[in-house]
């Protein structure tokens, strides 16, 4: 679904201009790899990517049509060896662009010291941590992770990609349980808290104290009504507007967003509200 030209970018336009908006989930990359990345992520998901290079000037670019005041930028870690150069690229780029913040990356089989990795990530300015733990190859309950939500604990929130039917990495079962044991680990569930098992996000996930979600990679698969449902039982205090670029444009997804039946004191809640909220913006 490409929209970025002609009536799609002009209905997204007219659309967009009633609202401040907030993009609570992007991916960005080093330009040397932004556009091999996303043929691995669309081949991963067997969908056709929206943006073919993912690099920081490419999603400025997306956003800035439709005035986007700030932008989670993230990447995850697919090696443990990876972790220490993806949070410098993140903690750069955030320092290079006012409208990102960032959030970095660890990763269960990191041999480093993970209090020392998070401690440079505050310190650097990161906001967070994002997990994709499907294509990390870990559970997200897994007890080899346990030390890391030690570190992260009560300290930075952590963006998790969640679920998925081919696998069972990001199943929100153990979303649920990683939350029982540790009670002061905060979350934002990614797709609405179950990319492809929205059910099994609804009978574990919502409701649950320290979880918030984003509609990011959602809305292309449900219909406005089901997705319009979802949100409602999360609560739209608690759902933020996202794009999951470069899977989706901005066009793409304001587009799809127009369609839900939400109140406009909704729609202004989950586009910048809950994000600014949440991060203490102004």
């Amino acid at each position: 679904m490409n929209n970025m030209t002609g009536n799609g970018l002009e209905r997204a336009l007219e659309f967009a201009k009633n609202y401040e908006i907030c993009n609570a989930h992007t991916h960005i990359y080093p330009a040397k790899i932004a556009d091999k990345a996303v043929v691995s992520i669309g081949r991963f998901y067997d969908i056709d990517m929206d943006v073919p290079v993912a690099t920081s000037e490419m999603l400025l670019s997306d956003s800035e049509p439709f005035g986007v005041k700030k932008m989670l930028v993230c990447s995850a870690a697919t090696d443990p060896s990876q972790v220490e150069s993806i949070n410098s690229f993140i903690i750069s780029e955030c320092q290079k662009h006012d409208k990102f913040l960032g959030f970095g990356t660890l990763h269960a089989g990191y041999e480093g010291d993970f209090s020392k990795e998070v401690d440079r990530l505050i310190k650097g300015g990161m906001r967070g941590i994002k997990l994709h733990t499907d294509f990390q190859k870990f559970n997200i309950d897994d007890r080899s992770a346990y030390n890391m939500y030690e570190a992260l604990e009560g300290r930075l929130p952590v963006l998790f990609h969640m679920g998925d039917t081919r696998y069972d990495y990001s199943a929100p079962e153990r979303l649920a349980r990683l939350l029982r044991d540790f009670p002061k680990l905060e979350v934002i569930a990614a797709h609405l808290g179950g990319y492809s098992v929205w059910e099994q996000a609804r009978e574990v996930l919502y409701g649950l104290d320290r979880v918030y979600y984003d509609c990011s990679s959602s809305l292309f698969a449900l219909t406005p009504e089901r997705a319009t449902e979802l949100i409602r039982e999360i609560g739209t205090d608690r759902v933020m507007f996202g794009t999951d670029f470069p899977m989706w444009s901005s066009v793409s997804e304001l587009l799809r967003f127009e369609k839900l039946s939400l109140t406009e004191e909704e729609r202004r809640a989950i586009f910048s509200g809950n994000f600014k909220r949440y991060f203490g913006i102004e």
